[in-house]
């Protein structure tokens, strides 16, 4: 007879079996299992119905068979809880993971950035070595090989600023001797051509006495210390600078100075190289006769601008290259707006030129912010 076994608590029963023997009669069932949802025996092993998902064993030489039923929807609920219970962990896992690592690496690049900063922080003329002892163990071979080129590149810069300085300063005094020599023949020869010719000869040497006045003021931009640890008050360096020009060109120079001081730890002599430069740059291509105007603000403006024809646009670009005189016939080494620029690339303070100058329809203007304070 057909025995059910009757459940000892009430639950939810998803598996249900049957056990059948060979002439498939049911021996036992389980208290909800329905015999007409299970199909004929055909062996064991898994197979599906159109509701149930079926699992079939049999014992005893064939004589016992067990066959248990799970119904589809019930799977299909399962499978789904067993999706929600994996990816919801998961879905907070991989943001969090995904967030360590970002945080990881970032922390771990932070030195290569402070590096990269450093060097982007640098103007083209600092040589000096970087510092990378805070490099990961990696990165540090890269930082301790550009440290070693830039060595090798400031002693060849240093060499050739070196070679320039001294070539120009051993030419002073020969160049001196020849120039007495040259003005001594003017004085004692009777002959108007042998005059003449020494007058040639007299002003071509101290074309090149500028010329290597200007080498060695180029070299002091590019190599030498440019900055003090003090301040000193630009006023009287600008003064000073402008008195010594207007011996040779009287009332042609207007200098305009705020009443109180400008301190700035700029080297006094280097802005008095940048001063004269762009002075005598003023007088040698502006309008002749013209005036120059020199001004000094307190925020440390200093601007000088003279009347003469205006400079094409694609020219200014041009002027500050070495030996580089733009379309004027006037003579010149070529190399005053070079040095300023080098000086103030070095301060580092902006250049700014402009033709014509502002507020008027001709002339030109050069005009930089020189650093105040000892930052």
């Amino acid at each position: 007879m057909t025995q059910r076994l009757a459940d000892l608590r009430e639950h939810d029963e998803f598996l249900t079996y049957i056990v059948q023997d060979d002439q498939g009669r049911v021996l036992l069932q389980s208290h909800k299992a329905d015999p007409a949802l299970f199909p004929a025996w055909s062996g064991p092993g898994f197979r599906t119905s159109a509701t149930h998902r079926l699992y079939g064993e049999e014992a005893l030489q064939g004589t016992i068979r067990l066959t248990i039923a799970e119904p589809l929807d019930h799977r299909a609920a399962a499978a789904h809880d067993v999706r929600l219970r994996l990816w919801l962990p998961l879905l907070v896992v991989i943001p969090a993971a995904l967030l360590v690592i970002v945080l990881a690496v970032r922390s771990g690049l932070a030195p290569l950035r402070r590096y990269r900063d450093r060097l982007a922080a640098r103007s083209p003329l600092d040589l000096t070595p970087i510092p990378c002892k805070d490099l990961p163990v990696e990165a540090a071979p890269v930082g301790a090989a550009l440290n070693l080129l830039l060595a090798r590149l400031k002693s060849a810069f240093d060499a050739e600023r070196s070679f320039a300085a001294n070539a120009a300063h051993e030419l002073r005094t020969p160049l001196a001797g020849a120039i007495a020599q040259a003005q001594r023949l003017q004085a004692e020869t009777q002959d108007a051509d042998a005059a003449q010719r020494a007058a040639e000869i007299e002003a071509s040497l101290k074309r090149l006495t500028r010329m290597a006045e200007r080498l060695m003021q180029l070299a002091r931009a590019e190599g030498g210390r440019l900055r003090l640890g003090h301040s000193a008050d630009l006023r009287i360096a600008a003064r000073l600078i402008v008195e010594d020009i207007e011996r040779s060109v009287p009332g042609r120079i207007a200098l305009g100075l705020p009443a109180q001081p400008v301190m700035s730890d700029l080297d006094p002599d280097t802005f008095g190289i940048l001063c004269r430069n762009l002075i005598e740059n003023a007088l040698r291509h502006g309008a002749p006769e013209g005036r120059i105007e020199v001004a000094l603000g307190p925020d440390g403006t200093f601007r000088v601008s003279n009347d003469g024809p205006v400079v094409p646009a694609e020219m200014l670009g041009r002027l500050t290259r070495r030996f580089e005189r733009g379309s004027t016939a006037n003579a010149g080494s070529g190399l005053g707006l070079a040095i300023v620029a080098a000086i103030a690339e070095r301060i580092p303070a902006p250049l700014v030129l402009r033709s014509p100058r502002p507020g008027s329809p001709s002339g030109f203007e050069a005009e930089l912010v020189l650093p105040t304070g000892t930052d």
